[in-house]
């Protein structure tokens, strides 16, 4: 699996973008932020590569998705298994669903290889938890993506969620960060 750079430039030789490909880079992403916000979880899943890695780690840069614990590291089978659970509607943490809305700025693009894409972003999500609690949590983090281009379009084979608190205790994570 390619690993995400440590270093995304957007004006450095080879891993420079192309304008027109930081605009499909930007509309993936700006569309897989809304379609997670709105829980349509079949449209989302539709975003996703056979071999992808939804990964939100305890330790954050330094961390290894093999190696260390996680708070979620789920590939293909068991996202889908995960998606599964939160379309029953009968999910307790989400019946009924938090309304959500996230936020994405300092966006950083990276070529990778041909047709393999690289993007990191700052973001935040707003969950109104509507379930007994009536609560606004706030989730501030970073999020890299890993992105391939197909005869399909573009397609995610990486999230990787770095939560700001995530090595301290955290609500339920019950939706898709």
């Amino acid at each position: 699996m390619t690993s995400m750079p440590k270093d995304l430039q957007t004006d450095s030789g080879n891993d420079a973008v192309t304008e027109s490909e930081r605009v499909m880079l930007e509309q993936f992403i700006f569309m897989e932020a809304r379609l997670a916000d709105e829980s349509r979880y079949e449209d989302w899943e539709s975003l996703l590569a056979e071999d992808v890695r939804y990964w939100v780690p305890i330790n954050g840069e330094a961390a290894n998705p093999d190696l260390d614990v996680s708070i979620i590291n789920d590939n293909r089978s068991r996202l889908a298994t995960r998606l599964r659970q939160l379309k029953t509607g009968t999910r307790h943490s989400q019946a009924p669903l938090s309304i959500m809305r996230r936020l994405l700025s300092n966006l950083e693009y990276s070529k990778l290889q041909n047709n393999e894409f690289g993007v990191a972003a700052n973001f935040v999500v707003y969950e109104y938890q509507t379930q007994s609690i009536n609560q606004l949590t706030l989730w501030p983090g970073r999020v890299e993506y890993l992105l391939r281009d197909g005869p399909a379009g573009l397609r995610m084979f990486m999230k990787k969620v770095m939560l700001v608190n995530a090595s301290g205790p955290i609500p339920s994570l019950s939706f898709l960060i």
